[in-house]
């Protein structure tokens, strides 16, 4: 019921449940990262816990922090959503920032979003998913664990540097999660719990926005990509070397759009 438990890689991933558990816990690593490096809950609101060597920071529900336990408990909402195969493009975690405006339109609408994260999730229907991220394999060849575990670490470990030099968030931001859905597979009426329906509005971004793919882990099973949205002069103190495009640990790509997925 929590986001507690340990990240422990399987020798195999045989079947799609240890897939699903590895990716859910995979999520809350990525999402407690972010908010923990980015100032947005105490220290309070925080365990810590082991993903192979690296130390990582998890959420957990803080009598004395509602907005944790409110996180937490969209993350809930979230695995429900990816058990049944729902959910796409995942979390679109906006930092809002407030403008004043002396015609009170709503909520939403005076809102401009400053920094996003993106989850986006592929999964298999029938069977294992044959290794279609590498460049230099046989296309035949299935994903091991080892290349799972391998892509986890790399993907935290990048989370960490880019978040730890971009520049700071404004004061007053809000927090807010969004789910997209996969329509042909998705009952019209369904909601995860802890979700209602959205107003799809288009939300402004503040600034000029700068696209970067952080990384990808795929399991025979399913494939997670991570993409972050952010202002462009906050990536002024962003170590280019951890930019370079298509170099062999597969650093962070800057995209000025994203051309790599047609159905976004």
């Amino acid at each position: 019921s929590n986001l507690q438990s340990a990240i422990v890689f399987p020798n195999k991933i045989a079947t799609e449940q240890q897939s699903l558990m590895l990716v859910k816990r995979l999520l809350a690593v990525a999402v407690s990262c972010i908010t923990y490096l980015r100032g947005i809950f105490p220290e309070s609101a925080y365990g810590t816990r082991y993903m192979d060597d690296v130390c990582v920071k998890i959420l957990r529900e803080d009598k004395n922090c509602p907005g944790s336990t409110q996180l937490v408990k969209w993350m809930l909402g979230c695995y429900d959503a990816l058990q049944k195969k729902y959910v796409s493009l995942t979390i679109s975690f906006s930092y809002l920032k407030f403008i004043e405006t002396f015609i009170y339109v709503s909520p939403l609408a005076a809102r401009t979003i400053t920094e996003c994260y993106h989850f986006k999730f592929k999964y298999t229907h029938n069977g294992p998913l044959l290794d279609f991220s590498s460049k230099n394999k046989r296309n035949d060849s299935t994903i091991t664990c080892a290349d799972t575990k391998k892509a986890s670490i790399l993907l935290i470990r990048k989370i960490y540097v880019l978040m730890q030099n971009l520049g700071p968030l404004p004061n007053d931001v809000c927090l807010t999660m969004k789910l997209f859905y996969y329509d042909e597979v998705t009952p019209s009426d369904y909601q995860p719990p802890g979700f209602k329906e959205g107003e799809c509005e288009g939300m402004i971004f503040e600034g000029e926005p700068m696209y970067l793919n952080v990384g990808e882990v795929p399991t025979p099973f399913h494939m997670l990509k991570v993409k972050v949205t952010t202002e462009k002069q906050r990536m002024e103190n962003v170590d280019k070397g951890i930019l370079k495009r298509g170099a062999t640990d597969g650093p962070l790509q800057v995209l000025g759009v994203d051309r790599d997925d047609p159905e976004e």
